[in-house]
């Protein structure tokens, strides 16, 4: 039987920090725009509802604002951007041995039971991302990077949201 290879170590937090940081940096001087990622799905949704619903599209002032002057909303950077983020992501985990069919839930919850709850999260996550103006690296991430106020706010709010919810969800995750 063939063994599999070992996972390698996560970077150091503090490299992979700096590291984010050169990237903010680079992403300002070549696109002058900070990170993001919700309005890439924002474009990918107009282009959807484009196709099957042009009239709706043309008339709805949200779809419409994404359209632009008669280009594709999926010629937009972000989208791009979150191409590179999934063969990025792609690539790091093969290189790091960690592609693997699993899914990663607690010992005392059913595979059914955290699909259902990461497909809540994942839509909780939109809503919040809508209503905040942006996701954790469009609001926070590029916020704080232009000392933004908001920035601060949001991405202290995201913590502590995260750190109190933690509280209460944690004990799905304790093996006991």
């Amino acid at each position: 039987m063939e063994k599999l290879q070992e996972p390698k170590k996560y970077m150091n937090p503090y490299l992979a920090g700096f590291l984010l940081g050169l990237t903010m940096i680079a992403a300002f001087y070549f696109s002058g725009r900070g990170l993001g990622a919700s309005g890439a799905i924002k474009s990918s949704v107009t282009a959807i509802v484009s196709a099957v619903a042009p009239e709706h599209a043309n008339n709805s002032e949200f779809y419409s604002s994404y359209k632009g002057e008669g280009s594709s909303p999926l010629n937009s950077w972000l989208v791009f951007e979150m191409i590179g983020f999934i063969f990025g992501a792609l690539i790091s985990g093969y290189i790091g041995g960690r592609i693997k069919k699993d899914i990663v839930k607690p010992p005392k919850v059913k595979v059914n039971t955290r699909m259902i709850m990461a497909l809540i999260g994942g839509i909780v996550a939109g809503i919040g991302a809508t209503l905040g103006r942006g996701c954790t690296s469009g609001a926070g991430l590029t916020g704080m990077s232009n000392l933004s106020v908001a920035g601060f706010i949001s991405f202290m709010a995201m913590f502590g949201g995260a750190f109190m919810f933690s509280f209460f969800l944690r004990k799905y995750w304790i093996n006991r």
